[in-house]
């Protein structure tokens, strides 16, 4: 029987240009003009499995991700990569979400595209690296979920997985629909090729906004996101000098005395 998988891609910022990332201090959201954008690297992996497990045993691969419009060329990687379809989940309500937010928001976008068997995500994003947002679709779309997986066997209607645990490795088998997340162990990502690039022209990709989705407003974005940035400032990082003179007796026992005064010495 063949499978309908989803998978989850988050494009992040090119890791060279870390330095570059500033914060709004009016939205206190992340600012990433102007810098180059990539896929994740364990997403990647994740998209790897889904079209392997469809070259085994048929079926439809669909990439998901919420993320801004002008990101759309990182899904037409994924379609070249060997993905059937994409949908881009873009809208200015979806800014400033936590994982909450941002995996209720994804739980949308793939209830409207369809019923699927499979959804697979990367264990963590390569900019947060919180973990949580796999786990977290698995109870919004009320599926058995379970990540850190570093190896899978696929059949029509179940999955064998390997688990890394802080003690060793874990095995367990699940009954599909289900969530999974893996980790950089689990395979090797192809390369893009020529015919890869050429037959991504030609195949769907579908940018859905916040109204698309039929969910309440109050639950996306920053809106949505009980996880609530604090107060930001800058420290104030300069020094006071003072010039001190004499002879080098007196500037010694000077040092010495405000040395005293800050309570570095005694």
């Amino acid at each position: 029987m063949p499978l309908n998988i989803a998978v989850c891609i988050k494009p992040v910022p090119d890791s060279k240009y870390y330095d570059k990332i500033t914060i709004d201090p009016a939205t206190k959201t992340w600012d990433r003009s102007g810098i180059p954008m990539v896929i994740g690297d364990i997403d990647k992996n994740a998209l790897e499995t889904a079209i392997a497990i469809r070259e085994k045993l048929g079926g439809k691969v669909s990439v998901f991700s919420m993320a801004p419009e002008y990101t759309k060329d990182k899904l037409t990687e994924a379609l070249a990569m060997g993905a059937d379809e994409a949908f881009l989940l873009s809208d200015r309500a979806f800014a400033g979400a936590d994982t909450l937010a941002t995996s209720f928001t994804l739980a949308a976008g793939i209830r409207k595209a369809g019923n699927f068997d499979l959804v697979v995500t990367g264990n963590e994003s390569d900019d947060g690296s919180t973990g949580q947002v796999s786990a977290q679709l698995g109870e919004w779309l009320g599926l058995p979920h379970l990540m850190n997986i570093t190896r899978i066997e696929a059949g029509e209607k179940e999955l064998t997985l390997q688990t890394l645990t802080e003690t060793g490795f874990s095995n367990y088998s699940v009954q599909l629909p289900a969530v999974i997340g893996v980790t950089r162990k689990v395979n090797k990502p192809r390369l893009i090729n020529i015919m890869g690039m050429l037959k991504a022209k030609s195949k769907p990709l579908t940018i859905w906004k916040a109204e698309d989705l039929g969910v309440d407003p109050s639950l996306l974005g920053l809106k949505g996101s009980p996880t609530q940035p604090g107060d930001i400032y800058i420290p104030q990082t300069g020094r006071k000098a003072e010039k001190l003179e004499g002879s080098a007796e007196e500037i010694a026992d000077r040092i010495v005395l405000e040395l005293r005064k800050a309570g570095i010495i005694s």
